[in-house]
């Protein structure tokens, strides 16, 4: 095989590559043996057809073959031998072909860019700490406590009040007729929360233990029945208990009851929670602060075809007329994410960071343990996609790369108030919306700091 190099114009190198033709017949004779374990012919013994007779019925297609797996081969051992780093997949244009010729064909390759990073010493960054105010971990707490409230009966005489719990069977009609899901038993209602039907709970208030009560309801637009869908019924109820909420005091034994081990581990937990939360979301905001002056300060050459590649992605829901329209912005976003992904890489690379299986299987076991009940879903979602692995990869890649970022450069701490950090999020949040309105594509600005481009090693 001979390779040269037949041009080379910014990223973009064309390699001319001539295999010779006895290498090709090698190759087909290799083929034809194969074949002849294989084919069987009217008139032949099993593996006893000559390679003659396989190459008069098949050499066409036996022909096309080989050169296929000589192309494949011979792509990969030319770029190698150049060492060209590629940027996408290589196009193959074929000048010479045929039985009892050399093959000759050109490559052109756009190649990654020589990426040259700058000192991250004077880059500078705002790492918040939120202190979460012992008002919000108490009311989040009796967010809890009424989530979890216990009932005790009332007294037969005593009517029901907001905030009671009314359990009744009923039995429903449309014009006098009944319909499907028109019967019901044992209903727990609890009156003010208007979880049943609009306006239902309203009605019961001041019923007793043992009243038969006629209601009016209109049933909900989106019932599963459409011909019921905003229907007029009368529901005729049958009270069997009402049972008012028990006072409940928030101490040690409602802190077990909630899995803690008295009332300020349950507090810690809240907090520890509410803190994450906060935590989560400045943290991006941190993280784009960051990722900001490392596109600005540098420059990049950058290969056309992933710009090309990274619109398709961005653009592949929008109307032509849409892609045209924010062409401008979504070819400059594009080639902001590819800019940050191949400068993020390079970084990761020169500091020979990597992430191991261990610390994959690791992270989905945390996600496991963070969504109880839903353990069996998670685990056959990582089964059945092996991409989401191996995107879940290149985001503990990233998260490794943007913290060692962190550690050089000058990160000052501030801590602040949960007021002041809504503050924060709420402004972050809104130029996120006004500038994802403005480029038209989804989801562009939260993937702008993933830097897709990013090697997951």
């Amino acid at each position: 095989m001979k390779v040269e190099v037949k041009s080379k114009k910014g990223l973009r190198t064309v390699l001319s590559v001539i295999v010779e033709k006895k290498n090709i017949q090698a190759k087909m004779d290799e083929r034809l043996k194969e074949l002849q374990k294989e084919v069987s012919l009217k008139g032949f013994r099993p593996g006893k057809v000559p390679p003659s007779v396989i190459k008069s019925q098949f050499g066409k297609s036996i022909y096309g073959e080989v050169v296929d797996k000589i192309l494949r081969e011979t792509t990969s051992k030319a770029i190698d031998e150049k060492k060209l780093k590629i940027a996408g997949q290589p196009k193959i244009d074929l000048k010479q072909f045929g039985e009892g010729k050399d093959l000759n064909y050109e490559l052109q390759i756009d190649c990654l860019p020589n990426v040259s990073l700058k000192n991250f010493d004077k880059f500078k960054a705002t790492n918040f700490k939120v202190k979460i105010e012992d008002k919000i971990i108490d009311e989040k707490i009796n967010e809890i406590a009424n989530q979890n409230k216990q009932f005790e009966d009332r007294n037969e005489s005593e009517k029901a009040t907001r905030g009671d719990q009314v359990i009744f069977d009923y039995s429903a009609t449309l014009d006098g007729n009944k319909f499907e899901g028109s019967e019901g038993k044992d209903v727990h209602l609890e009156l003010g929360k208007d979880l049943f039907l609009k306006g239902f709970d309203e009605q019961l208030l001041g019923v007793k233990k043992g009243d038969k009560k006629i209601l009016n309801a209109v049933l909900p637009a989106n019932h599963p029945k459409k011909e019921l869908a905003n229907k007029n019924t009368k529901f005729e109820c049958k009270i069997k208990k009402i049972k008012k909420p028990k006072n409940f005091k928030i101490d040690d034994n409602f802190a077990k009851l909630m899995g803690a081990e008295d009332i300020k581990d349950l507090k810690s937990s809240i907090e520890k929670q509410i803190s994450n939360q906060y935590s989560q979301a400045l943290n991006s905001i941190t993280k784009k602060e960051i990722l900001d002056q490392i596109e600005k300060n540098h420059q990049v050459d950058l290969p056309q075809n992933l710009i090309d590649q990274e619109i398709s992605i961005m653009t592949q829901n929008l109307k032509s007329e849409e892609k045209e329209k924010y062409k401008s912005d979504n070819e400059k976003l594009a080639k902001e994410r590819i800019k940050l992904g191949l400068l993020l890489n390079e970084y990761g690379e020169k500091n020979n960071l990597k992430v191991s299986d261990d610390e994959v299987k690791a992270e989905i076991q945390k996600q496991i343990r963070g969504m109880p009940g839903q353990e069996k879903m998670v685990l056959e979602y990582y089964q059945k996609h092996p991409n989401a692995s191996q995107n879940l990869k290149g985001s503990l890649y990233e998260e490794k790369i943007i913290e060692l970022i962190k550690s050089k450069i000058n990160l000052t701490s501030k801590e602040i108030n949960t007021k002041e950090a809504e503050k924060i999020i709420t402004e972050f949040s809104k130029s996120k919306a006004e500038t994802a309105e403005k480029s038209k594509t989804s989801g562009s600005v939260k993937n702008k700091s993933k830097t897709k481009k990013i090697s997951k090693k």
